[in-house]
Order: structure tokens, then C-alpha cells, then sequence
């Protein structure tokens, strides 16, 4: 399970991890690579690893080779959309060589009965019964031509022919003969006509096939017109870099992508309602420090026994597991801004924690098929592919198969274990953003801080107390909440007057933060009637270095007068 659990999600980085990195030509940057082992180089690769930047949209800013192969492609594009070539279903396009056959042999019949006719009249005494009826056939197949002028004066001529060496038939040879050569130019003709091959288009054949060069086929792809402006360039430049800047593969993937959408009917699919049972699963919660959404996979949610049956005992459960996958991801990408200087990839935060064994063989089959879908479709959508709470056996793995994997798609993996989760988290996401259960601030339900209020990041060494004063104006209440990073600490409050004369005021009581509690966040507030400051007190007594996150603000207190 471990290698299609870690396929599975890079897949789905293509936006939803589900599913896009797992083709190895799709990333970029160093592979970091976290371990639980503190102090270890695993360390200092994470800080490389947030230094990463991605590639420019901006056209202007590209190499040289790659403007070239931009430019190559969309030429590529303009005239298919201008042949409509992108609403071409391959079983038209099949079919139109076989027609093509069919009509010359139609056309080469036609001399064939010609010929025929010759023969029978040449032969008129010994087959003269014969003869009128292919006379007759001739009218019927000609109808309204020239050709049937010409034969009927023949058939009159065959009826008083009794001898042969009479001077009648000799008198008549040479009207034949002149009758021929007047006839050959009308009777090909008449045959091609026949055979349905009269070159000569209609006017309105005419006025359609203008009206097709003059109005290109229009062809969107995740709401974005292809080479409709700089949006389109965007695009573009995701399927190149997913074929390595060949154009023509690139080209071809482009059409494929394109047929896919129309045969999956895209666009219906997003107004569906395909339920909301798999949101604890996988689901957008804030983004990076580059603006990138994060978008969340809790695959130990699979736990859950009656979840797992709705989505995956029966095989229409996991069609509807898929629909709804692929529905989230194209509405992900659709809140996208695939402006040149815009943020049009997601980062991929996958969680391994209590993840379902090897025996779930109904999930692996479900992200599998999810996983070559978003391969094939969804290229270049993932920024950085995030595994946190990852098992030691897993980090072995990866760095088993890792010769495998190209650099650019190294550059977008981090890996970290569960004692390194929220640590690596913070390398890319503020804390603010991150959720509790990762070890940031974020939380549901109505708080007193919201995502604009900056959180103050502290060391707390070990085997140390370390004190955090906020200062406290009069007349206001004070509201402050911080997260200790790593627990096993002890945690204290207290407000401290600015003058002698007055006592100091414990607001919390020492406690122990421990891995286990169920309110991570500790969150306080005290009413000031006089200046002073709060002091919050950590004290660390392990051998292992500490972080704590915190941040308050404060509300001023309207005095009642009586």
C-alpha cells in the first residue's frame, strides 16, 4: 500500500493530488526529505525546499527554446480550431477514408457498363433481346442527360438490321462512328454525376464551407478559451512542460485532454450534487506563503467503517467517488488565476495518519483509476507535495524508488514524520492557516482572531522556563491564544500591575500541555482596570527544544458611568 499510497497522492497534486505528480516530468526543486531524527541534515533540506520558486508564466521571461515552442504550439492550435479539428470524433475521421475509397470505384463502373453497351450493339443480331434491355437500363440510371438522346436513335437504327452484308448497315456504320466521339465528353460526365462525384458545390456548400474559415471552432479548457490572451499561454505552458517542451506531444496531449472533457461531459458535471460525505477527507483550507491554495488529503478518515462502505463496497459507490473527485478538482482549478503572474497550481498536503491497510484493495482500486485520470488530464497543477505524519517504513520506501523519479519531480515531494509534521508544515504554510490537528491555530467555529492577526513565533530551549510578557493598557481586555509545538510543556498566566502598591493576579493555573488534549490552543483573556502585562509562563523540561506560536490583540472596554 505504501507505493500506491504515495503514488495515489502525488497523482493527485495535479490539483487535488489527486492526483497530477505522480508523472515523473511534472515538478521542481531539491528533494527534502523529513525524518523524526532531530537534529539531522533532513533538517536543513527542509529550508532549502521552501526556497523553492516556480516557473514563470510570463512569456517575456522564458528561454529562448521555450518562446519557440510556445509559439510552435499555439500555430498548432490556431489551425486546428480553425479546421475544427478539436470537435472531430475520431469515428467521423474513419470513416471519411473509407467514403473516399468507395467513390472511385463507382466512377471506374461506370466505362465498365459503357463498354458493355458497345459490345451488345456490335453483337445486336445475336443478342438482340438483350440489347433493348440494356437500353432501357441506361435511361433509368441516366435519366435527363445527354446520353439518352444519343442512344435512343441507336436503338431504332438495331430494329430493321436482318442481314449483315446489306448496305443498310454499312450506311449506318459511319453515323455511329460520328455519334461516338460527340457523346464521350457528355457520357463521362454523366457517369461522374452518377457516380456522385460532380466537383461543382452548391452555393450554399459554398456559403457553409466560408463561414467555417472565417469562424474558428472555440474551444475552452477549464473556463479558459484556447489562445483567447495571456490566460491561454498559461495552459499551454502546462502541457508543454508536461511533455518536456515537445510540441508535438505536447499537441497531442492537448487533444486528448480535449476529447476526454467533452466524453466525460465536464461541464455538467460541475453543477451536480454529488453529496458532501468525502469534505473530511479531502478539502481547501487556506493557502502557502506563495498564495497557493492547500488542499488537504486525510486518508485515515477511511477508518470510519460506514464511510468507507458508502464510498467503496459497491462499484457504482466508487464511480460516484470518482465523479466527486474529479468535480472537486475542476472546481478547485476553476477558483485558479491563470493570470502570467497569477497562481494557477495547488500545493498537496497528504496525511498518512491511520491511513488503510494494503488489504483495502476497493480504495486502491478507486485511486488508481483516479490516479491515471489525473495524469493523463490534469498536468502541472501541483506546486509542492507535502506527506506529513509519515511512518519511518514509508521514508525507506521513498527513498528506495527515488533514483527513479526525475530532479523536477523530487523538487515538489517533502516528507516528515509525525514528531516533524507541524515544523515542515510551518516552512510553507503560517501558522495561522494550518489546522490544529497539524499543529497550527486554525480551527472552525467563530474565534477571536481571524487570518489578518500575525502570529509570533518563540524558541523555548531545554530543561528552561521562558516567559512571553503582553502588555496590558488600562480600561481593556486583553485577548491572547498560543499553541506549543512538540507539547509536553507547562503552561502558566498571570497578570502583573504596573504599580507596587498592587497584586499580581494569576489568570491560569500551571498546567501540563500534553500531546493528548483535546484543546490543543490555549486561549485566555483578562479584563485590565489598570496597566500592567500578562506573563505567560512555558516551562520545558525535556531535552528536546520547544516552539510556541502566539499571538493577542486588545479590546477596549467602554466604562459605565452611573
Amino acid at each position: 500500500m505504501a507505493e500506491e499510497t504515495l503514488n495515489t497522492a502525488a497523482a493527485e497534486a495535479a490539483p487535488a493530488t489527486a492526483v497530477e505528480v505522480a508523472p515523473a516530468d511534472k515538478v521542481e526543486e531539491a528533494p527534502a526529505v523529513v525524518c523524526e531524527k532531530d537534529g539531522s541534515p533532513e533538517e536543513e533540506k527542509v529550508a532549502e525546499s521552501a526556497s523553492f520558486k516556480e516557473e514563470s508564466n510570463v512569456a517575456g521571461e522564458l528561454p529562448e527554446s521555450q518562446k519557440k515552442a510556445l509559439d510552435e504550439l499555439k500555430q498548432l492550435v490556431h489551425e486546428a480550431l480553425k479546421k475544427h479539428d478539436f470537435s472531430a470524433s475520431p469515428a467521423t475521421a474513419a470513416e471519411t477514408p473509407a467514403t473516399t475509397a468507395e467513390t472511385p470505384a463507382t466512377e471506374e463502373k461506370a466505362p465498365a457498363t459503357e463498354e458493355k453497351s458497345l459490345a451488345n450493339d456490335e453483337k445486336a443480331p445475336a443478342t438482340e433481346e438483350n440489347a433493348p434491355a440494356n437500353d432501357e437500363k441506361a435511361p433509368a440510371t441516366e435519366e435527363n442527360t445527354p446520353a439518352n438522346d444519343v442512344k435512343s436513335p441507336a436503338t431504332e437504327e438495331k430494329a430493321p438490321v436482318t442481314d449483315e452484308n446489306s448496305p443498310a448497315n454499312e450506311e449506318e456504320a459511319p453515323v455511329t462512328e460520328e455519334k461516338d466521339p460527340a457523346t464521350v465528353e457528355e457520357e463521362s460526365k454523366t457517369s461522374d454525376v452518377a457516380a456522385g462525384k460532380d466537383e461543382t458545390p452548391a452555393p450554399e456548400t459554398e456559403a457553409v464551407n466560408k463561414t467555417e474559415e472565417t469562424a474558428p471552432e472555440e474551444v475552452s479548457i477549464w473556463g479558459i478559451p484556447l489562445l483567447a490572451d495571456e490566460r491561454s499561454d498559461v495552459v499551454l505552458l502546462k502541457f508543454l512542460r508536461a511533455r518536456d517542451f515537445k510540441v508535438k506531444d505536447a499537441f497531442t496531449m492537448l487533444k486528448n485532454v480535449v476529447a476526454w472533457r467533452k466524453q466525460f461531459d465536464i461541464e455538467s458535471l460541475l453543477t451536480e450534487g454529488l453529496g458532501t460525505e468525502q469534505q473530511t477527507v479531502v478539502y481547501m483550507h487556506g493557502t502557502d506563503k506563495e498564495g497557493h491554495p492547500v488542499c488537504y488529503n486525510a486518508y485515515g478518515e477511511y477508518q470510519n467503517k460506514q464511510l468507507y462502505n458508502q464510498t467503496f463496497s459497491t462499484e457504482q459507490n466508487r464511480t460516484n467517488f470518482l465523479r466527486w473527485r474529479i468535480q472537486f478538482l475542476e472546481r478547485s482549478i476553476r477558483n485558479l488565476d491563470f493570470s502570467p503572474n497569477g497562481v494557477s497550481t495547488i500545493v498537496q498536503v497528504i496525511d498518512f495518519k491511520n491511513s488503510p491497510g494494503p488489504f483495502k484493495w476497493e480504495l486502491r482500486q478507486a485511486t488508481n483509476q483516479a490516479l491515471r485520470l489525473f495524469q493523463d488530464n490534469y498536468p502541472e497543477f501541483v506546486a509542492k507535495q507535502v506527506f506529513v505524519n509519515v511512518p519511518f517504513l514509508y521514508l525507506s520506501f521513498y527513498k528506495l524508488i527515488s533514483p527513479f523519479f526525475t530532479q523536477r519531480t523530487k523538487s515538489k515531494f517533502v516528507f516528515a514524520g509525525p514528531s516533524k509534521t507541524a515544523e515542515t508544515l510551518f516552512k510553507y504554510i503560517a501558522p495561522e492557516l494550518v489546522p490544529v490537528q497539524y499543529g497550527g491555530l486554525s480551527r472552525e467555529g467563530e474565534q477571536e482572531f481571524t487570518t489578518s492577526d500575525s502570529v509570533t513565533e518563540e524558541i523555548i530551549k531545554p530543561a528552561t522556563k521562558h516567559t512571553i510578557e503582553i502588555p496590558a493598557p488600562e480600561s481593556c481586555t486583553l485577548v491572547w491564544e498560543a499553541r506549543a509545538v512538540g507539547y509536553e510543556l507547562t503552561y502558566g498566566a498571570e497578570f502583573v500591575p504596573e504599580s507596587a502598591d498592587s497584586y499580581t493576579v494569576i489568570v491560569q493555573k500551571s498546567r501540563k500541555v500534553a500531546a493528548a488534549t483535546d484543546e490543543p490552543v490555549i486561549s485566555g483573556q483578562f479584563k485590565c482596570d489598570e496597566p500592567g502585562k500578562v506573563v505567560l509562563t512555558f516551562d520545558n523540561q525535556t531535552s528536546k527544544k520547544k516552539k510556541v506560536l502566539y499571538r493577542s490583540k486588545t479590546k477596549v472596554t467602554e466604562s459605565i458611568k452611573c
